[in-house]
C-alpha cells in the first residue's frame, strides 16, 4: 500500500515523460510508491508484457523505409510493421521508423539482429525502445525486414501508400547517369515482383515444383508421355521470362525484356541483385 500521495501533477509528469496512459501511469506510481525512476521501470515491464501477449498478432500495416548512400554505392530499407493503419499513422511510430533507419545508417548493421542491439541517444537499444512502444500504444511491433546492400549503383524506390519499397544494384554503368533507367526497373520490381534476377538465381526447389506442376497438368491435358519432358521444358522457359527481372518483358515498352532495355540504357549495363519488400502482402 502506497504511503505517499500521488498528485495529477504527478501523474502528468509521468504521463509527459513516458507517453503512457494517464490510469497507467498512476497505477504505476501508486505501485511504485511515488519513485519516478521506477514508476518509468514498471511501465517499461508493461510494455514488455503487452509485446509478449501480441507476440502472435500479425503485423500486416506499418512503413517502409530507406537511405541510399551520398555516393549511390549503398543502400538500407528498413520495414517496421504494426498491426493496424492509424498507428502506422502514429508520430511516435513514425519516429521510431525514422530513429531506427538513421541507427542502421550510422551503424551499418549487416542483420536485423544487428540492428535491434544498437544503443540509441537515450541509452536504450533498438529492441528495447520497440518493446515500449509496443507497451505505449498496446499494439505489436516489429523490424519485418531490414536490408543492407551495396554495389556499384543503388537505385530505391518506395510505393505512394509507403508499405511497399524496393533496392536495386546496378553494374556496368561505364559512367552514364543511369537514375531514370534505375527508377524504371525498381519500379517494375515493385509491379511485377520477380523471384530472382535472372534464372541463375531461381531456388532449385521452386524450379523443381514448377517442373512437376507443369508435368501434371500436361498429362491431366492427355499430352503423350514421351511429350511430357519437352512440353514442361518450355512451360519453364515460360515461368523464366514471367518470374526472372531480367527475362520479363519490360512494363514501359512490350518490345523488349528488362536485359535489352539495360543494354539500351548502357551498354553492358544489368542488375546484380535486389530487395522487395511489401507490408501486408
Amino acid at each position: 500500500m502506497s504511503t505517499v500521495q500521488i498528485t495529477a501533477a504527478d501523474v502528468n509528469k509521468l504521463r509527459q515523460q513516458t507517453g503512457a496512459g494517464m490510469m497507467d501511469c498512476k497505477k504505476a506510481l501508486v505501485e511504485a510508491n511515488g519513485d519516478f525512476e521506477a514508476a518509468v521501470d514498471l511501465l517499461r515491464k508493461k510494455g514488455q508484457k503487452v509485446s509478449a501477449a501480441r507476440s502472435g498478432n500479425a503485423t500486416s500495416e506499418g512503413l517502409v523505409s530507406i537511405n541510399v548512400s551520398a555516393d549511390g554505392t549503398n543502400g538500407k530499407l528498413l520495414a517496421l510493421a504494426c498491426e493496424t493503419e492509424p498507428v502506422s499513422k502514429v508520430e511516435d511510430f513514425r519516429n521510431l521508423a525514422q530513429a531506427v533507419l538513421a541507427a542502421a545508417v550510422a551503424n551499418n548493421p549487416a542483420s536485423t539482429e544487428e540492428l535491434s542491439a544498437i544503443t540509441l541517444e537515450d541509452g536504450r537499444t533498438v529492441a528495447e525502445t520497440i518493446t515500449e512502444l509496443t507497451g505505449k500504444i498496446g499494439e505489436k511491433i516489429v523490424i519485418q525486414e531490414y536490408a543492407n546492400i551495396s554495389g556499384e549503383k543503388i537505385v530505391s524506390y518506395i510505393h505512394s501508400n509507403g508499405k511497399m519499397g524496393v533496392l536495386v544494384v546496378f553494374e556496368g554503368t561505364n559512367g552514364v547517369d543511369i537514375t531514370e533507367a534505375g527508377k524504371d526497373v525498381a519500379m517494375q520490381i515493385a509491379a511485377m515482383n520477380p523471384v530472382a534476377v535472372d534464372k541463375d538465381g531461381v531456388d532449385p526447389a521452386t524450379i523443381e515444383r514448377e517442373i512437376e506442376i507443369a508435368k501434371d497438368v500436361i498429362r491431366q491435358e492427355g499430352k503423350p508421355e514421351e511429350m511430357v519432358e519437352k512440353i514442361a521444358a518450355g512451360k519453364l522457359n515460360k515461368f523464366y521470362k514471367d518470374s526472372t527481372l531480367l527475362n520479363q518483358e519490360f512494363v514501359k515498352d512490350s518490345s523488349m525484356d528488362v536485359r535489352k532495355f539495360l543494354d539500351n540504357t548502357s551498354k553492358g549495363l544489368t542488375v546484380s541483385a535486389f530487395k522487395r519488400v511489401q507490408l501486408g502482402a
